[in-house]
């Protein structure tokens, strides 16, 4: 790992996470999971069958200002990447958006006398509809390309510019949603559920922004990598 990287194997992964509460979700996506008491990141990567250098490339990465993937860096386990991706996905689809949407049902008044409660719910699912759109067409498109391409397959009609040129960032609407809800719902008795939802969706945002980025900026490059060297061997 690059000298100028701030975390490296032999930190210890309590001091990680102490140092910055967002790698608890780079943990859990990895699937690495607490209670490794003062071990090296080193070590709890290899005690739980993780790439260790794929593990610190999107905990560096995450935790410092975006940088272009150059290929010259110790090399990252594309497999280990995906793997992270996938699970980031379900995360997102199955616990991160549900619970929110829970949350706004709970904080705005949704009999169907309140219009602007009723705008933000749907504002909300439709959102919800167009990530799992965005999410699923990588899962079932994008990852089964590169399986190809990690087994040698090239193909004639797809490469990872093709996805890389429509990769549109899933986080712009939620900033349109949090500002509607901010400038334009009346505070009705206590705001506590309120302010909370709101809370959950800033994080939401800026968990699916740096999602994004770690696609755009880590896995891309890297697929395009492993496309050139394909095709020399060819």
């Amino acid at each position: 790992m690059n000298e100028t990287h701030k975390y490296r194997a032999t930190d210890k992964m309590s001091d990680l996470i102490c140092d910055n509460y967002s790698l608890l979700m780079v943990m859990s996506r990895f699937g690495l999971s607490l209670g490794f008491g003062d071990k090296s990141v080193k070590d709890v990567c290899e005690a739980q069958g993780v790439d260790c250098t794929t593990f610190l490339a999107v905990a560096n990465f995450i935790s410092q200002e975006p940088y272009a993937y150059t290929g010259e860096e110790e090399a990252f386990s594309i497999p280990a990447l995906m793997d992270y991706l996938k699970r980031a996905h379900t995360y997102f689809l199955d616990f991160n958006l549900p619970a929110i949407r829970r949350k706004l049902i709970e904080a705005i008044d949704c009999s169907g006398a309140d219009d602007v409660a009723f705008l933000i719910l749907k504002f909300f699912d439709e959102y919800a509809k167009e990530v799992r759109r965005h999410m699923e067409y990588e899962n079932e498109a994008v990852f089964t390309y590169v399986d190809g391409l990690l087994q040698g397959h090239l193909s004639d009609d797809y490469n990872i510019a093709t996805f890389a040129s429509h990769h549109n960032q899933i986080d712009l609407k939620l900033k349109e949603l949090k500002n509607i809800i901010i400038k334009y719902y009346p505070e009705k008795g206590n705001n506590n559920l309120l302010n909370a939802v709101l809370f959950d969706i800033f994080n939401c945002e800026q968990d699916l922004a740096s999602h994004c980025q770690v696609e755009d900026y880590l896995f891309v490059p890297a697929v395009a990598g492993l496309e050139r060297r394909l095709k020399d061997e060819q």
